[in-house]
């Protein structure tokens, strides 16, 4: 069962402690093979730091290069130090209303990302911000508009997908209606499936159609669509709605497994085993080893008995495969001179500047 246990590791993607790589740690991806690795603040100190984790983290994984994630949406969801290029939120961006801008920005963060050895970002967001009591979403969205949303989300993923990261849209199939923060409680978005087709989904339908390589669920309740579970956990919407009706077919992540709305209805073992089972690819799992072992743990012995078809496993490590394949090979090692005179450039500097010049006559003359 090693082979399969190696395998199985490929559809998790997990976060630490630390700004390197201990003894443990090495011996936990060792251990696990996990196919991806999150990055947090916590992780992050200078140029030199991350260039130097990242290639430590990568000659851990010589079987298949690591996916390396960070949530970079700019605003207040920026994980990266000082000295890096930090864009203002995307209702800056919604306010200019400038696909180039855009697009433009979403590269240059990609430049930077990829110059110190991270290649995926947990961007756009793709919730249409409906909601002025919305507590999690807000300003990170581009706005109210549908139209508007799907323009610049798409600007944004071809931004960073032109330059290597692997872009990964969010949180479907939309958050910006809820007044309840999931990383707290459960929220629960009671509108319409005519609702929610007219306003909520067109964002992400046009970013499918225009080749959005990943993807990341939602822990809310839709009524309309699952009257029983979370569209991370839920066959309907994952299986029913987005690979079927929406034709789907990239790589589709669970948001954190750790946060509240998923921990206090399910066990971390369980929720996983019922994200896979409902249509997810891969399971994030943030911060916690002990949450992360009994996950993986949990996820091996229902793919050992059958629970979970091999078959299944097989169409995730496609995808998985896929993305890889698209995006990281042939792999090469972050290189810190190269990474020294591409982080926070000039023409880096004076594009942020546009856009906040431009975000700001536009609030002047509104």
């Amino acid at each position: 069962m090693t082979a399969l246990r190696d395998k199985i590791g490929q559809l998790f993607m997990l976060g630490f402690m630390g700004t390197s790589v201990t003894p443990e740690l090495a011996d936990f991806i060792a251990t696990y093979k996990p196919g991806g690795v999150i990055l947090f603040r916590r992780n992050l100190e200078s140029v030199a730091q991350i260039v130097r984790l990242t290639n430590d983290l990568q000659k851990l994984s010589p079987h298949s290069p690591l996916l390396i994630s960070i949530d970079q949406e700019g605003g207040r969801v920026s994980r990266l130090p000082a000295g890096f290029t930090i864009f203002p939120p995307c209702a800056a961006l919604g306010a200019c209303g400038s696909h180039d801008l855009a697009y433009a920005a979403a590269s240059v963060t990609a430049v930077e990302l990829r110059s110190v050895g991270i290649n995926m970002n947990m961007a756009p967001v793709l919730d249409v911000h409906t909601n002025p009591a919305n507590p999690i979403i807000g300003d990170r969205a581009f706005g109210s508009d549908p139209t508007l949303v799907s323009d610049l989300g798409e600007a944004t993923f071809k931004g960073l997908q032109d330059n290597h990261v692997v872009a990964c849209g969010k949180h479907f199939p939309g958050h910006g209606d809820t007044i309840a923060d999931s990383h707290k409680e459960l929220p629960l978005v009671a509108v319409s499936r005519e609702r929610l087709e007219a306003i909520e989904l067109p964002p992400f339908h046009h970013a499918f159609q225009r080749g959005l390589a990943s993807l990341m669920t939602a822990h809310v309740l839709y009524p309309a669509l699952d009257g029983q579970y979370p569209a991370t956990l839920s066959p309907a919407i994952l299986t029913g709605l987005l690979r079927g009706q929406m034709g789907f077919d990239g790589l589709v992540l669970t948001d954190d497994m750790e946060m509240q709305a998923i921990l206090d209805h399910h066990g971390v073992g369980d929720a996983s085993i019922r994200a896979f089972q409902a249509g997810a690819d891969v399971i994030l799992i943030c911060k916690e080893q002990a949450l992360q072992v009994t996950a993986l743990e949990a996820f091996a012995k229902a793919v050992e008995d059958g629970t979970i078809p091999q078959a299944r496993v097989e169409a995730s490590l496609r995808r998985v495969a896929l993305v890889k394949a698209r995006f990281l090979h042939p792999y090469k090692p972050a290189d810190l001179t190269s990474a020294t005179v591409t982080v926070g450039t000039g023409s880096h500097r004076a594009l942020h500047a546009q856009l906040l010049q431009a975000a700001a006559r536009l609030k002047a003359s509104a």
